[in-house]
Parts: C-alpha cells; sequence; structure tokens
C-alpha cells in the first residue's frame, strides 16, 4: 500500500470528510497533534477554522498548540461551534481561556464580579461591548468544559444551570450601566429598586446555549428616600428599557440574546414595569389561568434580590391555588393545544422540542402533574423540570423506573438541543437534514457515532417520549383502585381525583368507580381494559364531556362483554379506540344509541363502514324486511324502525369524526327517512286495495337537508284505482293512521309534520290528487305555492308522485307574480320574525328563525324561485344551496353577497344538527351556557376552549347575511 494511500486512510479514520482539504490543511498543524482530530466533532470545520486563526492570529493560536490539551480544547470547540469560532477570530486574545481546564461551571457570584467588572468605568455603546465580550468569554470556558466531559448527558444540567446565571449576571451587569447612565438624578436612580424576575427556563435555571431569557420587572422605592412610587415606576422602566437595549440591541459587539417581558401582565399591551402591588392586584382580579401556570418558574434573576423574593413570595400561593381555579381545565388544554401548535410540515419529523415526542411533551406533562399534586404538596413545587420528575417519584406520585427513564430521555434531548445551539450559536430546535451535519452532531454529542445512529437512537427516545403523558399521568391512576398496584406504589383516592378533576372530569369520584369496574378482576377482559384505559382516559379527556364519555364506554363494554371482536378493536386498533372516545365523549345522542345497538362499535375500525348507505341499498334491505315478515306487520315494522336507528347512528358517527359534510347528512338522513317511510307504506298500502298512494316530502325533507332532530314534513296524496271516492278517502286516511303507527318510535321520534297540507291544521290529513289540483286552483294562498318549493315524490306509487309534481310545477313557478303576492310573501315573513321567535329568544342566537339564520336564506331564495323558477330552470329544485348557486349563475344574486348566505345557511344547519348530538334533545337556540357551547363547538370541530370562537364566528356570519337578507329581500324588485 502506498503512502499516500496510508494517508488518505487514516484522515478517513480521523473522522475527515474532504480528504484532499484535509490532506493540505494538516501541514500547519503539529504532526503530534493530528490524532486529536479523532475526538472532534467535525474535523473538517475543526481544521478550516484552525487554519483561518492561525493565518489572523499566529501569536495567540501558538501557545494552545504546544501544549496537548489546550489544543484539544480548542480543536473540539472549533469543531462543535462556527459560532464560538467567529468570536475567537474577532477576539484572539481570548484564545487565553482555553490554555487552562476550567474546572467546572463558574459560581453565579463569581460570574456576576466578572461581567460587573468588565464594564466597570464604560458607559453607553462601550460598556455594551465589553459587557458582551466578557460574557462569550464565559460562554466559551464553559463549552470547552462541556465539550471535554466524557458523558455530556450527565452534565447538561449543570450546563444549563450555568448558562442561566450567566444570563443573570449579564442583566446585572447591563442594569448597572443603565443605572450610570440613567438622565434621572443620581439619588433618585439609587433609590429606585428594580427587580428582574426570571421566568420559564431562566427562572428554572435550565436555560440553552441561545435561549430568549424571559423576564418580568418589578419596580419599588427605597422607603427611606422619599420617593414616591410613580416616580420609581417611570424610571425603573427607563431603566429596565435601557437594561434590554445593553443586552439584544445592535452594536459593534453582537446581541447576546433576545430579552422577552411579553409574560408580563397584560403581555405586550401592559406596562413593562409595575409595582409589586400593582402585580398582586392585577393577579387577583384579572389574571387568567396560563398566566399564574407562567408563573411556575418565576424566580429572582437580578437586580433587587430582596424585592424578587418578596415578589415570589407573595405570587406563590395564588401559582399553587390555581389548579382549583374554575377555568383550570380550559387552560390545560390550552397548554396542551400549545404543545400540539401548528408546526409546518416540513418541520414536523425535525422538531426536537415541538414534534412528538420532544421537549415540550415532557415539561407539559410534568408542570401538568406538579400543578395537581403541588395544591397540598409543598415538596413537589420545584422549578427545574429535572427538580420536579424527582420530587414526583419520591413523593409517589408516579414511578421511580419511570422517572429515571424519562429523566435520561429529557436529558438526551437537551443535550442534541444543547449541541444544535452551540453549533452557530443561533436558536434552533431543528434536527439538522444534511448528513455531514448529521455527523458532527452525533460525534459532538456522543450519543452516537454516525447519523444513522443518532437518528436511530432519537428515534428510539421520541417513541419512549410520546408515552410520557399516559405512563406519568394517566396510567397511576388504576393503582388508586388497584388492590395490589403493580408498580410497588399508588396513589390514593383523594390524588387520582384531582387528577381527573384537572383533566375535566366533573364527577372524578364517579370516574374512579368507572375504571374499578372496567379493570377489575383476572378476565381477558380486565387485562386488556389495564393497558388500554390510561390512553382511552387521555383521549375522553380531550373531549368535551370525559365524564359521559367514561359512563358511556363502561356501559358499552358491560354490554359487548368478552365479544372477541370488541376485545381485538381495542387491543389492535388505536386508530378505533380513538374515535370510540370521540363520539362517546362529545355525543349523548350517540352514547343512546349505542345502548341499544352495541355492535356498531365494530363499524369505527373502517372509513367504509362509516359512509352512510346509498338509498338503493337502503331500499333493497327495506324490501329484504318487508318480504321476510310477510305475515307480521309488527315485526317488519320493528326491524325497519331498528335499521333506520342503525343507519342515524352510522351517520351521526360520520359527522362527529369530520367524515361528511353538512350537505352530506342532509341527504343521508333524508334517505334513511325515505327507506323507513317505502317499508311502512309497503305494510300499510297493499296492493289491490283499490288505491294509489304517495307520500309528498316537504320542507327540509324535501330539499333532502334533514339534521338530526329535524320534523319530516310531508303531504300525503292518493288516487281511486277502482275503488269508489268514499272508500277510497277512507282507505287513505287508513292508510295515513297505520304509517304514523309504524313509524312511531320512542327511542328515536320520527315527526310525520303535516302542518303544510292546504288548509294548514284544519285541513283534511290526505286528499286525492284532483281534490289537490282544485283546491290550488281555487283557493291556493301564496305561502302554499311557497311550501310547494320545496315538494319532492319520495315514496308511493311513481306515476302519482310524477302527477302531484306536475301539479306543483303550476302552482310554485307561475308564468309571472304580481307585486302584491310578493309583498304577501315579505309580510308573512316579518310576521313570522315578529310571531314566531319565542319570547324569550334571542333573535340573534335562534338558528331557524333569528336574524341571518335558515329562515332568512330560505325565504329569500324562495322568493327568488317564485319570481323566476318559470324563465330558469336552474331555480326548479328543492335545495336551498343549488337554487342560490343558480342565482348566482343567472346574475340574480351577486357572488359574495351569496356566500354570505351560504356561510349562514352552513353554520346554522351544522350548530342545529350538533345541539342534538350534543344533548339528545332538539333545540334551535345557540346555548349561552359556556360548558354547552363548548360541547358543540367541539363538535363544530374547533379546538378546546373553542366556545368563545364559535360564539363570534356565529354572530359575524348571521349578521352579514341579515344584511344581505335585508338589502335583497325586503328592497328587491320583481
Amino acid at each position: 500500500m502506498t503512502r499516500a494511500t496510508t494517508t488518505l486512510t487514516e484522515l478517513a479514520r480521523l473522522g475527515f470528510a474532504d480528504l484532499d482539504a484535509a490532506g493540505a490543511g494538516l501541514a500547519a498543524v503539529p504532526r503530534d497533534r493530528v490524532e486529536l482530530f479523532a475526538l472532534v466533532a467535525d474535523p473538517d470545520q475543526a481544521l478550516r477554522l484552525l487554519r483561518g486563526l492561525i493565518e489572523s492570529a499566529p501569536d495567540a493560536v501558538a501557545p494552545l498548540l504546544a501544549d496537548e490539551d489546550a489544543s484539544l480544547r480548542l480543536f473540539r470547540v472549533l469543531g462543535a461551534s462556527s459560532g464560538l469560532a467567529d468570536f475567537l477570530a474577532h477576539h484572539p486574545e481570548q484564545l487565553s481561556v482555553l490554555r487552562t481546564p476550567l474546572r467546572g461551571p463558574g459560581a453565579p457570584a463569581k460570574l456576576r464580579a466578572t461581567l460587573l467588572a468588565a464594564a466597570q468605568g464604560l458607559d453607553g455603546e462601550a460598556g455594551w461591548n465589553a459587557m458582551r465580550v466578557a460574557y462569550r468569554r464565559e460562554l466559551l470556558a464553559l463549552a470547552a468544559w462541556d465539550l471535554e466531559q466524557p458523558d455530556g448527558i450527565a452534565v447538561v444540567d449543570q450546563v444549563a444551570a450555568s448558562l442561566a446565571d450567566m444570563a443573570a449576571a449579564a442583566l446585572d451587569a447591563a442594569l448597572a450601566l443603565a443605572r450610570r447612565a440613567s438622565r434621572f438624578p443620581s439619588e433618585q436612580v439609587a433609590a429606585t429598586r428594580l427587580a428582574i424576575i426570571g421566568m420559564g427556563k431562566a427562572g428554572a435555571r435550565e436555560l440553552n446555549y441561545l435561549s430568549d431569557v424571559d423576564v418580568i420587572f418589578v419596580a419599588g422605592a427605597d422607603a427611606a428616600s422619599g420617593l414616591d412610587d410613580e416616580k420609581a415606576v417611570e424610571i425603573a422602566t427607563r431603566l429596565a428599557m435601557d437594561t434590554m437595549r445593553a443586552i439584544h440591541e445592535l452594536a459593534v459587539e453582537p446581541p447576546l440574546w433576545e430579552v422577552d417581558a411579553n409574560l408580563r401582565p397584560e403581555g405586550k399591551d401592559g406596562a413593562l414595569v409595575r409595582t409589586l402591588d400593582s402585580h398582586l392586584a392585577y393577579y387577583e382580579r384579572w389574571a387568567k389561568s396560563w398566566e399564574f401556570q407562567a408563573l411556575l418558574k418565576a424566580r429572582p434573576l437580578a437586580g433587587d434580590q430582596e424585592l424578587g423574593a418578596e415578589y415570589v413570595e407573595r405570587i406563590t400561593p395564588m401559582v399553587w391555588s390555581s389548579a382549583s381555579r374554575e377555568n383550570f381545565v380550559e387552560s390545560v388544554q390550552l397548554m396542551r393545544e400549545r404543545v400540539t401548535a401548528n408546526i409546518p410540515l416540513d418541520e414536523v419529523d425535525v422538531q426536537l422540542k415541538l414534534g412528538p415526542g420532544g421537549l415540550r411533551d415532557v415539561e407539559f406533562t410534568i408542570q401538568l402533574l406538579q400543578l395537581v399534586h403541588g395544591q397540598s404538596d409543598h415538596e413537589v413545587r420545584q422549578r427545574a423540570t429535572l427538580d420536579a420528575l424527582a420530587a414526583l417519584a419520591d413523593r409517589g406520585y408516579i414511578g421511580r423506573v419511570e422517572a429515571a427513564e424519562f429523566g435520561r430521555d429529557y436529558r438526551f434531548l437537551r443535550l442534541l438541543e444543547h449541541r444544535i445551539q452551540l453549533s452557530r450559536l443561533r436558536r434552533t430546535h431543528l434536527i439538522p437534514r444534511d448528513p455531514d451535519a448529521l455527523r458532527a452532531l452525533a460525534r459532538g454529542s456522543g450519543l452516537a457515532t454516525t447519523s444513522d445512529g443518532l437518528l436511530e437512537a432519537w428515534q428510539r427516545v421520541k417513541q419512549t417520549v410520546r408515552t410520557l403523558h399516559e405512563r406519568l399521568f394517566y396510567r397511576p391512576l388504576l393503582s388508586a383502585v388497584a388492590a395490589l398496584p403493580e408498580d410497588g406504589y399508588a396513589l390514593t383516592s383523594e390524588q387520582a381525583e384531582a387528577r381527573l378533576a384537572a383533566i375535566g372530569f366533573h364527577d372524578p369520584r364517579g370516574a374512579l368507580h368507572h375504571i374499578a369496574a372496567l379493570t377489575s378482576g383476572v378476565s381477558r377482559r380486565a387485562q386488556i381494559q389495564r393497558n388500554l384505559l390510561p390512553v382511552m382516559l387521555a383521549w375522553f379527556s380531550e373531549g368535551a364531556d370525559p365524564d359521559l364519555g367514561l359512563l358511556s364506554f363502561r356501559r358499552l363494554s358491560d354490554d359487548l362483554g368478552e365479544t372477541y371482536w370488541f376485545l381485538r378493536m381495542l387491543r389492535d386498533s388505536s386508530g378505533a379506540a380513538h374515535r370510540l372516545t370521540q363520539v362517546l365523549s362529545g355525543s349523548r345522542f350517540v352514547g343512546l344509541l349505542f345502548e341499544r345497538i352495541p355492535e356498531a362499535a365494530a363499524w369505527l375500525e373502517t372509513d367504509g363502514e362509516l359512509r352512510p348507505r346509498p338509498l338503493v341499498d337502503l331500499l333493497d334491505e327495506t324490501a329484504a324486511t318487508v318480504a321476510r315478515h310477510s305475515d307480521d306487520v309488527d315485526a317488519a315494522a320493528l326491524a325497519l324502525r331498528t335499521a333506520r336507528r342503525r343507519e342515524v347512528l352510522r351517520a351521526a358517527i360520520a359527522a362527529i369524526i369530520g367524515m361528511i359534510t353538512v350537505e352530506e347528512l342532509g341527504l343521508a338522513l333524508s334517505d334513511i327517512t325515505t327507506a323507513l317511510l317505502t317499508g311502512a307504506l309497503a305494510l300499510a298500502h297493499r296492493y289491490g286495495d283499490g288505491i294509489e298512494f304517495g307520500i309528498i316530502a316537504l320542507g327540509r325533507y324535501g330539499g333532502q337537508e334533514l339534521g338530526f332532530g329535524s320534523d319530516a314534513d310531508v303531504v300525503y296524496v292518493y288516487r281511486p284505482a277502482g275503488a269508489d271516492p268514499q272508500q277510497a278517502q277512507e282507505r287513505a286516511e287508513g292508510i295515513v293512521r297505520e304509517l304514523k303507527r309504524l313509524t312511531e318510535d320512542m327511542r328515536l321520534p320520527l315527526d310525520l309534520d303535516i302542518g303544510l297540507r292546504p288548509e294548514g291544521k284544519n285541513g283534511v290529513v290526505v286528499r286525492s290528487l284532483e281534490s289537490y289540483r282544485a283546491y290550488y286552483e281555487r283557493w291556493s294562498l301564496t305561502w302554499e305555492a311557497q311550501a310547494l318549493l320545496r315538494a319532492r315524490g319520495a315514496v308511493g306509487d311513481q306515476e302519482l308522485l310524477r302527477a302531484f309534481e306536475q301539479l306543483a310545477d303550476e302552482v310554485r313557478y307561475p308564468a309571472s307574480i304580481s307585486e302584491t303576492d310578493v309583498r304577501e310573501v315579505k309580510r308573512i315573513k316579518a310576521r313570522v320574525e315578529a310571531e314566531r321567535l319565542p319570547q324569550a329568544a334571542d333573535p340573534a342566537r335562534h338558528l331557524k328563525l333569528g336574524r341571518g339564520s335558515l329562515s332568512d336564506v330560505e325565504w329569500f331564495v324562495q322568493l327568488l324561485q317564485l319570481q323566476h323558477g318559470a324563465r330558469l330552470p336552474g331555480l326548479r329544485t328543492t335545495s336551498t344551496l343549488r337554487a342560490l348557486d343558480a342565482a348566482v349563475a343567472a346574475e340574480l344574486v351577486p357572488g359574495p353577497d351569496a356566500a354570505k348566505l351560504r356561510a349562514a345557511w352552513l353554520i346554522a344547519s351544522r350548530a342545529r344538527s350538533a345541539m342534538t348530538l350534543w344533548t339528545a334533545k332538539t333545540a334551535d337556540v345557540l346555548p349561552t351556557d359556556r360548558q354547552q357551547l363548548e360541547g358543540v363547538a367541539r363538535l363544530l370541530e374547533y379546538p378546546p376552549g373553542g366556545a368563545q370562537e364559535l360564539e363570534e364566528d356565529y354572530l359575524r356570519t348571521t349578521r352579514l347575511a341579515r344584511q344581505v337578507f335585508e338589502r335583497l329581500f325586503y328592497g328587491a324588485r320583481r
């Protein structure tokens, strides 16, 4: 083997990737130092940056190269951090810090003294620069110590604490500069107290190499000075602003990091500085739960330590009582939302902090456990995540094995975060995609030797952390109801109830009883439930009513017992189990139907099973049912009603999980109604009884726009086919009575409403086709023509249905409509608004008759159909939205106006069905009760806490629709 080949092989062994450049560059490095590159994160980068330093500052580099240990420290820094290399290039004299080893992170007092001394006697930008250079010198020393540790994971919390101490020292030095430069009288500045409270990672002493430093400023006046608080706040505000500028404003020496004061009362809109009393007044009266949670890690960071300590002492009781506040559960859900906040799709797989199995998952779980148990147990009131984890294990709230495991995983993730940020001294939480950068990260962290090895290790940790919330928060709940806890520790009932209450259970004691019932015993079902229930409790907690969900699940489990497919589905199909918790915790309507049809849970495994069945399939099943029970009418009717319940349940589940739109739902429910009526009519109207019979769909049924809880508006028509007129009328009336009897269902009521028949409530229940014709020719009123706009032959003898529709066309699409009739339509609409709206109902919230709601949109569209349907075939449809689209196409309605009407119709229709799903009762008024509104909002796919957003969206959408309606309806010209 030649010498050149041997040299290249050796370079590859040392870790160089660009072998040609390395071979040339190493000529400037002493031969006995070359082997040291094998211990460097990125040998190529280290060599390149080293050559630059040798060229620009040979005298500063030479002493380090003369010493093997110093050389290794230098190479490690250059290979791990181009950001620190830039600092050394601008300040080569700071290379001296690497000559001697750092025994460990600096003490907080020493760091403060060092940074204060650096800026002593300097003002303005000169002071900023000197302080920033001194800070980065300490950062260089810390990084060098960090990089030379054999186990980076073991020291990650020490490094994080030292970074927080350095941030505190920098703030103290910046504040000293601000005081010296203040334009206020020196005695007033001296009498002004200013405490800088560290929040978040700064407060917990767990900063990264480049974190924003979250702070709150608290001011006061020296009691003996005579300075009043108002003046002290004015001076302190200027001092705080100048302190922040010294840290992060542009200067010759680059900014250190961002000082973020947005966690203060009222956020960005609030005063930058307040007195202690002002802070307390705000937190006592106005603060939201998340603001107390943000104070969990608060500690005096810089400035007046005595004032800072008093602030923390006074605030602490409020922080730890926040879990008992009324809206705590909602705030917990919002915390979880922040954990799973929208991450750009191209970053999901590389997000170290916010992605699945990331740092935020760990921090959220630990913080939630602290807030729940810290109310009564002072020992878990720790600021740092790892300290809190240890305390929770010591106090028996989580298992020691799990605590140790997750402590290691958290340190693993924090070490990666440190190395990524150290690389360029930039704030980032993204794992690099570049293979060379990944390889350098693997070598620099010591977590792997190759990029693939690092990714595999990271994926394992992410997978473990994903189960953290379930393992630490939910699984211990089972120990509270177990006779012999498997993990050697058990929560008390009170502790378990506190956890359940914190995640939204209103009856935590009852929930514990359900958990005990589901998991007790040695049966296969109990074993599967013990394994799955912790995960399902987490899913139930995400729903609008966890209590309802758990109760319904217990009932369903009791019904299905040891059924093989149900236990297999729970065990093997997490998607189906998740869907089950979603529908059970979001809908009382579905829960009640599941009690009658528990086997429907099997649909949750397959999307195809949840799609509404087409009408032709429903009618085939109906025909088979009638044929199978040809000798038993009541048995056939029961089977038909059961089939209707089943198909309504299918549509309800599909609607809840977002599989179908409200238009598809309307068609599905109309088809289900048609199938039931087809079967009932086949039982009530036998061939050869001397008449033809038909059911005409009207209203939302006619438009195929039914929602859950909607009435089915119909009229009945017959035509003699051998029977004399008297017999035909009697037989038709008998069919109507039988239809009502056969379709009556106490479990899932179906109201066949015949209120839109000629003469309304005073008219006969069924007429012959000729009677309808005679009536419409002589007596028909405008409202009856309007009602016929939604008429559709639904069930019965087809020739009769077509004949009725032809008759209806003559009435509903007149060649012309008089101004008198148009005025009559408008008069009736105004009367409906004035008289039919319930007295106590808010017109802005009534979904059917309120301002800008369904009634406004439908009456406007129907007026256009009466006016133009004869000449515009597109308007001859029973569908509100299709008619609206046709009106736009015909330029009868401007597109933007139609869009506002469509939006109002859709949100009102969706809300009506959601209210029935939520309460299992029909209601037409958007609720004002927050809990009820939240349930409706969640069904409409709003996030947790979305009640107000739904309310605002509905009121805004209908207000805009009402403006269009009033302009185009009441102001419409023929």
